[in-house]
């Protein structure tokens, strides 16, 4: 995912903490699911924006984070089309899994979108 969007012109940090392991389906598809959704996200709305997406592997959970940065004006809002539940989606997916999911403004003028996933026992 990260390399498409690096290919597709954004600037993405890939951040990997803790060791890869093996997950559950469910919780494999619904963690690539939200990295895919936000960055398709920041593809949408935040366009030139720098991107790092945070990969931890830790104990009995699984979590991940996508932060960009400000977006360039310059290259802003791209007028791709939206269905406008991609945050909604996202959440729901997680929540089904036992997962913690909050997204929203930074501080910096970015956007960031977490999520924590139960994967059972380490």
């Amino acid at each position: 995912m990260c390399e498409q969007s690096r290919l597709a012109g954004a600037a993405v940090e890939l951040v990997v903490l803790g060791e890869a392991r093996p997950y559950a389906p469910e919780v494999e598809r619904t963690a690539y699911r939200v990295v895919q959704e936000a960055l398709t996200n920041v593809h949408k709305h935040a366009a030139g924006a720098k991107v790092v997406v945070r990969l931890a592997h830790r104990g009995a959970e699984v979590a991940m984070q996508v932060e960009n940065g400000p977006s360039d004006a310059a290259v802003a809002d791209v007028g791709l089309p939206s269905g406008g539940n991609g945050l909604v989606g996202m959440k729901e997916r997680v929540v089904r899994l036992g997962g913690v999911f909050v997204s929203g403004p930074t501080d910096a003028g970015g956007f960031k979108v977490s999520a924590v996933l139960p994967t059972g026992p380490s």
